[in-house]
């Protein structure tokens, strides 16, 4: 029994004396489910990732909160409506306790499978979680971290964050695409600070929204950490916002038949002062030319075990990232 309470008593030590803000990216296979959690132990799940396959995605979200020693999910961050990122909320619901749901509001596309989106969420709402609404420029509720919300629903900040307001030159060589009214350009996006250190997640938002965060002034200013846009898909991530970031290492959320883009890979590896790109997957498309070393990718083959990336983040801005598979693992000083 004293045993028992000593080992107890170590380990509630330990978490009391936790002083960093751990990033959990969990391999969805193409989707997003980030997991943070701040040094009190509060917890933001940003999307939960594809429903199905005998809730692979489910269970790994479960597994990774379990191991981050949390016993319920705080905020569930749903930045848009697609089946990637909203698609495994009601699997989450039945494994793991969520206390509150954020989102833009109600889905924007209209057809049977966004029908069958908006139901299933809206019937895990109905169960009594707490629901929070968000615009551009709300700061989420939590103790130890800043989010502020820079997109949703279509939307930008109406004026740069203190780091941003710089003019940007890259923004006279980009053209906009076509318009995209779906989902994707509506993503809840987000800058994440934690002392020093500022990390990027603007979810799967599209070229030309990206360009209106990026031009004529860069609105977000340099960051630490980006999870590059849309999983590194061609259809988001333009040179003017992620060269304007600058930021310091990148981690690409893909599968490995989704995303990891050639074009969009080229883009991140070669933005100024990145000293790593880090991945989820080995992107078939991507090739021996188009794909980061061995060491830094968390799923070599398309078959695999859903390992993820980790990032652990100290206030002076410094910050740990850790391949899962292999337990590689690299500091970056501040």
């Amino acid at each position: 029994m004293r045993v028992l309470a000593l080992l107890l008593a170590i380990s509630c030590a330990a978490w009391a004396a936790r002083d960093t803000l751990d990033i959990h990216f969990i391999d969805t296979e193409g989707g997003q489910a980030t997991l943070l959690v701040t040094p009190s132990g509060e917890s933001l799940l940003i999307d939960a990732g594809f429903p199905g396959n005998n809730g692979r995605d489910a269970n790994r979200i479960a597994t990774a909160a379990k191991k981050a020693g949390l016993k319920h999910i705080d905020w569930l961050l749903v930045t848009h409506y697609h089946l990637d990122h909203v698609g495994g909320v009601p699997d989450l619901a039945q494994r793991f306790p969520v206390k509150a749901f954020i989102d833009h509001g109600s889905n924007t596309e209209t057809g049977p499978r966004a029908e069958e989106l908006e139901r299933n969420y809206q019937a895990v709402l109905a169960t009594g979680a707490k629901r929070l609404t968000v615009k551009p420029g709300d700061v989420l509720p939590l103790k130890d971290i800043r989010v502020e919300v820079v997109t949703a629903r279509g939307l930008r900040i109406p004026k740069p964050l203190p780091e941003g307001g710089q003019p940007n030159p890259l923004c006279a060589e980009e053209e906009r695409k076509a318009e995209d009214k779906g989902e994707n350009g509506m993503s809840i996006g987000v800058v994440i600070t934690f002392g020093q250190f500022r990390f990027v997640d603007l979810a799967d938002l599209t070229w030309n929204y990206e360009l209106d965060l990026a031009c004529p002034e860069h609105f977000i200013g340099p960051v630490d950490l980006y999870l590059t846009t849309h999983h590194g898909l061609d259809l988001s991530g333009p040179k003017a916002i992620v060269h304007g970031m600058r930021p310091r290492v990148a981690v690409m959320n893909n599968g490995a038949r989704k995303g990891g883009s050639r074009y969009a890979w080229r883009i991140v590896s070669t933005s100024p002062g990145l000293q790593d790109l880090w991945q989820l997957h080995y992107s078939i498309q991507g090739g021996a030319d188009h794909n980061v070393a061995e060491e830094r990718i968390a799923n070599m083959e398309e078959e695999c075990q859903g390992f993820g990336i980790e990032v652990r983040a100290e206030k002076s801005g410094a910050f740990r990232v850790t391949n899962l598979r292999n337990n590689h693992s690299k500091r970056y000083p501040r």
